[in-house]
């Protein structure tokens, strides 16, 4: 669904994280290599519980996070020290780390700070060992094309990566990030999703960040006239954050449409929670058979509201559902959605009839251990409250498709205070002004286009590939840049697809394959094959040069043929289709280049053999 998004006031502002492709982690000197969880040495367990701040209070976000007291299992690895298991001190922050985040800056027109305070950000969800993520404010106020604005760019050790459940994997702990913040600038979710484009190819155009699924999130905060601002969380394709906003536009406009109603029917929400559990002692709902305790939430107003879809599949009794599994219920069962699941048409009339309630109201159920479902129960009755106020502020995640899920409270101001392990680095003059700014990968395909000959399609391709800076090797070491540009983003990403091992040829490899096919000691049409072979024969020819390699590579797939050989293949092709020919006439010369091209097995190329084909049809017919 679309909307006037000027009549409706939507407000964006994005957040982007990114990994930085540095030699060792952002506060030890580990590298920044992930590794196979099945290669951990060993593993270890923890508990996390929020810190007070600096002026005694307990962050919001961190309570919801303490409402279920959790042990946390983490992978440990031989490229990981005590740093990450946060029985060490940090090391001073990375040189190489600052140097990047100050190139970023620098690209986005901002104004560095004078000195680089680390702080501790509090996060006891288990991603971090010690209970908070460390981060520091790297520099202010920047530009991006039309009205919008950077606000802050902070260096920040990334989180460790969770395996499953609560256990969490320590190679990504550490791993240098920049996050950059806008300001809520954006009015359209096409604004949003150009402005994280264009973040995106900065970044990129440093070559100094890491690529790949998970190296780059985005979080999208969304705001509408009347709505509240919502944070969404670990948005990694690019090509979806247009439709998260469109989603949380579509989320909060139905929330404010269900409080509406809720204020006309003078809706109320029932503090009181009911113990049911009786009732359903001879219920067929097998989770409510199981249960120890099913306690009852009475809602006056709420009938048919509980059920409305407010997203693509989510619904106000999602929004209960998501803060009661904050206590470790599987979720709730409401009456909008009863009977079904087992309950029975009887069962909701005699739950009705106990709890004094009529059609117009509703009851939500859950069931669970005493203490949990009491509570879920407490949950669901401060999820309703909220919705009798409409939209309320919070972090949530993002689901497949785009369509998000509560996580927690957005955090206050005592969830940061100073990292007292890690002294301030100082941001002089001369260190700001050594920094060197990349050319962005827009204006090197723009020049690929015009200098090198690519057209604008392949010329974009290329600037924005992983393969740019072997291209740009390649060219200037003397290959022609199409010819480099079509086997980097061609033919070896096919063979890939094919299944072909190419990651296992080297760069030198790939340049010296195409620099033979420049001095024309084998044909482009070998270029495949030739590369097959040499990720056939990686292991086995270790001990030889790049050029040793591609010169045997060749001699097995594509042997050179003389041009007295060439002229014998191409006569006893002719002479065997003789009438053809003779049918033919000129016209045959297309349909025999691939036959000549087969028995020559990509040793020629092709413009040399459609001249001694010609040729030979010429004396023919002469």
């Amino acid at each position: 669904m679309e909307y006037d998004y000027a009549e409706i006031g939507l407000k964006a502002g994005i957040e982007i994280h990114q990994q930085l492709d540095t030699a060792e982690k952002l506060f030890c000197r580990c590298p920044t290599a992930l590794r196979d969880t099945a290669e951990h040495t060993d593993e270890f367990s923890r508990y996390l519980r929020a810190t007070e701040s600096e002026l005694g209070e307990i962050d919001r976000a961190a309570q919801e996070e303490m409402r279920l007291v959790r042990r946390f299992r983490y992978y440990t690895y031989d490229t990981v020290c005590l740093v990450e298991h946060d029985e060490e001190p940090p090391a001073p922050l990375n040189p190489e780390a600052l140097s990047v985040c100050l190139t970023i800056a620098k690209m986005l027109a901002m104004t560095p700070i004078e000195q680089v305070h680390t702080m501790r950000k509090l996060v006891i969800d288990g991603s971090n060992t010690s209970g908070f993520q460390r981060t520091a404010l790297v520099a202010l106020n920047g530009t991006l094309p039309g009205d919008c604005r950077v606000e802050t760019i902070c260096l920040e050790e990334e989180a460790a990566q969770r395996v499953e459940d609560e256990t969490f994997s320590l190679d990504r702990l550490g791993i240098p990030l920049v996050e950059i913040t806008t300001a809520p600038c954006m009015h359209t979710p096409g604004d949003v999703q150009a402005v994280a484009r264009q973040i995106g190819m900065v970044l990129r155009s440093t070559g100094k960040v890491k690529r790949g699924l998970g190296t780059i999130r985005q979080d999208v905060n969304v705001s509408i006239r009347d709505g509240a601002r919502v944070e969404i969380k670990g948005v990694q394709e690019l090509d979806l954050i247009a439709e998260v906003v469109r989603r949380e536009v579509q989320r909060q406009v139905g929330l404010l449409g269900i409080r509406d109603e809720l204020r006309a029917r003078g809706a109320s929400v029932d503090p009181a929670v009911t113990d049911v559990t009786d009732l359903f002692a001879e219920t067929q709902s097998a989770i409510l058979k199981k249960a120890k305790n099913i306690l009852a939430v009475c809602l006056p107003g709420f009938a048919g509201l509980i059920g409305r879809e407010i997203q693509p599949g989510r619904r106000l009794g999602s929004e209960m559902a998501d803060y009661a599994k904050k206590c470790g219920v599987g979720g709730i069962f409401h009456t909008d959605e009863l009977p079904a699941y087992g309950v029975t048409a009887e069962e909701v009339a005699r739950l009705r009839e106990h709890l004094g309630i009529g059609e117009q109201d509703a009851v939500v159920l859950v069931a669970a251990s005493r203490q949990r479902a009491g509570c879920a129960a407490e949950q669901v009755i401060i999820r309703a409250t909220m919705a009798l106020d409409g939209v309320p502020e919070e972090t949530r995640r993002m689901l497949e498709g785009g369509s998000t899920a509560y996580m927690r409270p957005l955090p206050g101001a005592a969830r940061m205070y100073p990292e007292t392990d890690v002294f301030p680095v100082s941001i002089g003059a001369g260190l700001w002004e050594s920094i060197e700014t990349p050319e962005l990968l827009t204006d090197r395909a723009e020049r690929f286009h015009r200098d090198l000959g690519l057209d604008e399609a392949l010329a974009r391709q290329m600037a924005f590939s992983e393969r740019l800076l072997l291209f740009e090797r390649a060219v200037a070491e003397g290959v022609r840049p199409v010819l480099a540009a079509r086997t980097l983003l061609g033919t070896i990403r096919e063979l890939a697809r094919d299944g072909v091992g190419v990651a296992a040829v080297t760069d030198d490899e790939v340049i010296g394959l195409l620099q033979a096919v420049e001095a024309g000691s084998a044909a482009k049409e070998a270029i495949p094959d030739v590369l097959i072979e040499l990720a056939r024969t990686a292991g086995e020819r270790a001990r030889q040069t790049p050029e040793e390699r591609v010169a045997a590579a060749i001699e097995a797939v594509a042997p050179a043929i003389s041009a007295a050989d060439l002229e014998a293949v191409v006569r006893n092709v002719v002479e065997e289709r003789e009438e053809f020919v003779r049918e033919r006439g000129m016209g045959a010369l297309g349909p025999l280049m691939g036959v000549v091209m087969k028995e020559v097995r990509g040793s020629v190329d092709g413009k040399l053999v459609a001249q001694a084909l010609k040729r030979e049809l010429e004396r023919r017919a002469s």
